[in-house]
């Protein structure tokens, strides 16, 4: 492969894994699964209980109005709790529901066992090959990362 085409190759085969995962998650679900980002949401949430809807959004890099109705619709679905923030009565602070979190166990227990169902089927030397490779991976996410913080 040419080094110009590395890039969006790989991009394109990180999408599209990303994409597969979710595809065949939802297919097994007894109930429709909140929107890619409302789950994303959901996971901030669990990792920090009492987040601000502001701080939420950007961490999340969206708009505010877009977390807005995203916390809207996870609140009507009984996966998130709004409460007043006491330290700014005009902010809100969100919190998991035991449905939000129950629902993310599973979903996260379903998707590592999908990705370890996918890598059996992989010979020994591409299992080793995506593990060499997880080190590279994560130092392109951290730098992602930064460079979006732009610390």
């Amino acid at each position: 492969m040419a080094t110009e085409e590395f890039p969006d190759a790989l991009a394109g085969v990180l999408a599209g894994i990303q994409r597969m995962i979710r595809r065949k998650l939802r297919a097994g679900l007894p109930t429709p699964a909140p929107p890619v980002r409302g789950i994303a949401l959901l996971r901030l949430v669990a990792a920090r209980p009492g987040i601000r809807v502001s701080d939420a959004a950007k961490e999340l890099y969206l708009a505010g109005n877009s977390v807005s109705t995203l916390v809207n619709q996870l609140t009507t679905a009984g996966y998130l709790v709004r409460e007043t923030d006491p330290a700014d009565r005009r902010s809100a602070r969100l919190l998991p529901t035991p449905a939000a979190v129950t629902r993310l166990r599973d979903w996260e227990a379903a998707r590592g066992a999908l990705v370890r169902d996918q890598l059996a089927r992989l010979t020994e030397e591409d299992r080793a090959a995506l593990a060499a490779a997880l080190p590279a991976l994560r130092r392109l996410a951290e730098n992602l990362h930064e460079e979006v913080e732009g610390t």
